[in-house]
Protein backbone atom coordinates (compact mmCIF):
# COMPACT_ATOMS: atom_id res chain seq x y z
CA UNK A 1 0.00 0.00 0.00
CA UNK A 2 1.79 3.74 -0.80
CA UNK A 3 1.74 6.54 1.03
CA UNK A 4 -0.87 9.06 0.27
CA UNK A 5 -0.24 12.74 0.24
CA UNK A 6 -1.87 16.08 1.21
CA UNK A 7 -2.56 16.65 -2.12
CA UNK A 8 -3.89 13.16 -3.21
CA UNK A 9 -5.92 13.35 0.03
CA UNK A 10 -7.91 16.22 -1.06
CA UNK A 11 -8.14 15.46 -4.44
CA UNK A 12 -11.59 16.71 -6.18
CA UNK A 13 -13.47 13.70 -7.05
CA UNK A 14 -13.55 14.57 -10.85
CA UNK A 15 -9.96 14.46 -11.19
CA UNK A 16 -10.01 11.22 -9.55
CA UNK A 17 -12.26 9.49 -11.97
CA UNK A 18 -10.38 11.14 -14.76
CA UNK A 19 -6.95 9.52 -13.75
CA UNK A 20 -8.94 6.38 -13.40
CA UNK A 21 -10.42 6.13 -16.79
CA UNK A 22 -7.00 7.40 -18.27
CA UNK A 23 -5.60 4.35 -16.05
CA UNK A 24 -8.39 2.39 -17.71
CA UNK A 25 -7.44 3.59 -21.39
CA UNK A 26 -3.97 3.09 -20.56
CA UNK A 27 -4.78 -0.87 -19.52
CA UNK A 28 -6.93 -1.10 -22.71
CA UNK A 29 -4.25 -0.15 -25.42
CA UNK A 30 -1.67 -2.35 -23.49
CA UNK A 31 -4.01 -5.30 -23.68
CA UNK A 32 -4.96 -4.11 -27.38
CA UNK A 33 -1.12 -5.11 -28.34
CA UNK A 34 -1.08 -8.23 -26.06
CA UNK A 35 2.05 -6.63 -24.15
CA UNK A 36 2.12 -8.31 -20.85
CA UNK A 37 2.35 -6.55 -17.27
CA UNK A 38 6.45 -6.80 -17.13
CA UNK A 39 7.05 -6.05 -20.80
CA UNK A 40 5.58 -2.56 -20.50
CA UNK A 41 6.87 -2.11 -17.17
CA UNK A 42 10.10 -2.57 -18.52
CA UNK A 43 9.28 -0.33 -21.43
CA UNK A 44 8.45 2.41 -18.66
CA UNK A 45 10.96 2.00 -16.35
CA UNK A 46 8.72 0.97 -13.80
CA UNK A 47 7.76 -2.30 -11.10
CA UNK A 48 4.50 -3.99 -12.50
CA UNK A 49 3.34 -3.32 -8.98
CA UNK A 50 3.21 1.11 -10.03
CA UNK A 51 2.19 -0.36 -13.90
CA UNK A 52 -0.47 -1.77 -11.99
CA UNK A 53 -1.44 1.22 -9.67
CA UNK A 54 -1.16 3.55 -13.11
CA UNK A 55 -3.64 1.28 -14.72
CA UNK A 56 -5.92 1.74 -12.02
CA UNK A 57 -5.81 5.59 -11.62
CA UNK A 58 -3.67 5.61 -8.39
CA UNK A 59 -2.63 9.45 -8.57
CA UNK A 60 0.49 8.72 -6.50
CA UNK A 61 1.99 7.81 -9.37
CA UNK A 62 4.28 10.37 -10.87
CA UNK A 63 3.05 12.28 -14.19
CA UNK A 64 6.06 10.71 -15.70
CA UNK A 65 5.05 7.19 -15.54
CA UNK A 66 1.82 8.32 -17.25
CA UNK A 67 3.81 10.20 -19.67
CA UNK A 68 6.00 7.73 -20.23
CA UNK A 69 2.48 5.12 -21.06
CA UNK A 70 1.11 8.00 -23.15
CA UNK A 71 4.36 8.12 -25.17
CA UNK A 72 4.20 3.96 -26.25
CA UNK A 73 0.78 4.71 -27.22
CA UNK A 74 1.61 7.78 -29.54
CA UNK A 75 -0.24 10.30 -27.43
CA UNK A 76 2.56 12.02 -25.28
CA UNK A 77 2.00 15.08 -28.10
CA UNK A 78 -1.26 15.93 -26.25
CA UNK A 79 0.45 16.40 -22.94
CA UNK A 80 1.81 20.45 -23.60
CA UNK A 81 -2.20 20.87 -25.06
CA UNK A 82 -3.84 19.69 -21.64
CA UNK A 83 -2.65 23.58 -19.92
CA UNK A 84 -1.86 25.48 -23.10
CA UNK A 85 -2.93 29.27 -22.43
CA UNK A 86 -5.48 29.28 -24.80
CA UNK A 87 -7.63 26.79 -23.20
CA UNK A 88 -6.90 28.25 -19.61
CA UNK A 89 -10.44 29.22 -18.96
CA UNK A 90 -9.92 31.01 -15.81
CA UNK A 91 -7.37 33.37 -17.45
CA UNK A 92 -10.17 34.14 -20.58
CA UNK A 93 -12.56 34.63 -17.49
CA UNK A 94 -10.37 37.11 -15.84
CA UNK A 95 -9.57 38.90 -19.16
CA UNK A 96 -13.45 39.67 -19.99
CA UNK A 97 -14.08 40.28 -16.74
CA UNK A 98 -10.92 43.43 -16.87
CA UNK A 99 -11.68 44.27 -20.53
CA UNK A 100 -15.46 44.55 -19.50
CA UNK A 101 -14.41 46.61 -16.54
CA UNK A 102 -12.18 49.10 -18.78
CA UNK A 103 -15.45 49.28 -21.18
CA UNK A 104 -17.49 50.39 -17.97
CA UNK A 105 -15.36 53.52 -17.12
CA UNK A 106 -16.69 56.40 -17.75
CA UNK A 107 -16.07 58.20 -21.59
CA UNK A 108 -16.42 61.79 -21.99
CA UNK A 109 -19.93 62.39 -23.09
CA UNK A 110 -19.10 64.60 -26.35
CA UNK A 111 -16.07 64.51 -28.64
CA UNK A 112 -14.41 68.21 -29.69
CA UNK A 113 -15.91 68.78 -33.36
CA UNK A 114 -12.69 68.38 -35.19
CA UNK A 115 -11.95 71.59 -37.54
CA UNK A 116 -13.46 69.85 -40.80
CA UNK A 117 -16.87 69.54 -39.00
CA UNK A 118 -16.78 72.88 -37.89
CA UNK A 119 -16.44 74.50 -41.45
CA UNK A 120 -18.94 72.24 -42.99
CA UNK A 121 -22.47 73.65 -44.15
Amino acid sequence: MSKQSGATQSMPSAVRMHLQELGENLSIARKRRREPLKAWAQRIGVSEPTLMRMEKGDPSVSMGVYATALWLVGRSQALPQLAAPEHDQGALEDAVRAAKARSVRKRPLAYAASPAQESSP
